[in-house]
């Protein structure tokens, strides 16, 4: 997955022009999950016109946890430090850092929960995504 994610890169780092360093947007998601986005950009190359490539960090501190959402759009996800678990589409995943993912449109993330009592969890993800549409949605459970 790691080489998925290098070769998707490489071949889309011609669509991005030449870009400018990206300015780093952090938002909480949750009271304690932050975002950090490092990049942002529009593609507009045959084929691809109108999407959006997202790349962010999303840190979990110690012993948070994400409340039910889903994303609407590819997500490839690699962790960079600590350890997560989460369950999509009912399977639970455990991730350590290097691990690397795919998820479909739309799959349902019951849970993401860094177990960890002292050290935080980075991830690194990358949205190819529509412009101007959100990229993660709450979802409601019982």
């Amino acid at each position: 997955m790691k080489t998925l994610i290098i070769i998707i890169l490489t071949i889309l780092s011609p669509c991005f022009g030449k870009l400018n360093p990206p300015k780093r947007v952090c938002r909480k998601v949750q009271s304690n999950i932050t975002e950090t986005y490092l990049l942002k950009t529009l593609l507009n190359q045959p084929g691809i016109n109108n999407k959006e490539v997202q790349m962010l960090v999303v840190t979990f501190p110690p012993a948070s946890v994400s409340a039910a959402h889903k994303h609407p759009f590819p997500t490839f996800g690699y962790l960079l430090e600590g350890e997560l678990e989460s369950t999509f589409e009912g399977k639970t995943y455990h991730y350590k850092p290097g691990d690397s993912f795919y998820e479909k449109p739309n799959g349902l993330h019951a849970v993401t929960r860094n177990s960890s009592k002292n050290k935080a969890a980075k991830l690194l993800v990358f949205f190819i995504a529509e412009k101007n549409k959100p990229t993660t949605v709450p979802v409601k459970t019982k």
